[in-house]
């Protein structure tokens, strides 16, 4: 069972699904080139197996794909780009400090 991570506008969100079944979900909202970022959340029952980090990284990469900052209100989304420094540009220097992100030359 691999991982999809597909982005559902309509409804504001990126889902990651197993086979046809959503187990997550990552909400945003997207204002010029920023993409608001509050919210993420998997289904308990597949918590541990490297779903939720699946699911960050297709939206960041999504992110990066169309040229968009992220604002990264979700705490499992920040966590995750604290972890994965290559991805640390993808929040402008100006908002690094509001979402405790210490710039790399610092």
């Amino acid at each position: 069972m691999d991982a999809m991570v597909v982005d559902v506008p309509e409804k504001g969100r990126f889902e990651v699904r197993l086979d046809d079944r959503v187990v997550g979900l990552a909400s945003y909202h997207i204002d010029g080139t920023v993409m608001t970022l509050p919210h993420t959340e998997v289904d308990p029952s597949v918590g541990g197996r490297g779903i939720g980090t699946a699911l960050v990284a297709g939206v960041l990469d999504a992110a990066r794909e169309r040229g968009l900052n992220v604002l990264p209100y979700c705490s499992f989304i920040r966590h995750y780009i604290q972890q994965h420094p290559e991805t640390m540009d993808l929040v402008a220097v100006d908002d690094r400090p509001h979402f405790g992100l210490e710039t790399a030359d610092r």
